[in-house]
């Protein structure tokens, strides 16, 4: 059964925060539980948000829940154990609206990283809006 996979001791990266803004912005709001806070990318092509688990994992859904207007048109998940090379796990396509969203993915390897590429913007200067992630699936040893 899948469970919850981000945890506390999850480590997280972004691309970029809005002007540079993390008290107001950052991306820990992505993973608060709340409606109100958000991640919000600065201006630019090819935005992503790199999650590293405590432990290795296999992906089998990502829940993202976008601001409408400032949304991705495509993802690509890409996978990779510690000190291993990114390979592309799935790809999706999110629409362009404020709910919560879920995609599962089929048959992932293990992995102990993963990054999430928000690529074509719906945003005209290639902003991203993230209220809430989630990565579901099953911890391995």
């Amino acid at each position: 059964m899948a469970s919850q996979l981000i945890c506390s001791e999850t480590q997280s990266r972004v691309s970029s925060v809005l002007n540079r803004d993390v008290k107001q912005f950052g991306k820990k709001f992505m993973f608060d539980c709340n409606e109100e806070t958000c991640w919000n990318s600065d201006q630019g092509d090819r935005q992503w948000v790199l999650l590293e688990f405590p432990q290795s994992v296999k992906v089998s859904e990502v829940k993202l829940q976008f601001q409408g207007g400032f949304s991705a048109k495509a993802c690509r998940l890409e996978g990779c154990r510690k000190d291993g090379d990114f390979t592309e796990l799935s790809q999706f396509y999110p629409e362009d609206n404020n709910c919560l969203q879920s995609f599962p993915i089929q048959e992932a390897p293990t992995v102990d990283k993963v990054k999430i590429l928000f690529e074509n913007s719906t945003d005209l200067f290639g902003r991203i809006v993230v209220y809430s992630l989630d990565i579901l699936g099953e911890k391995t040893s």
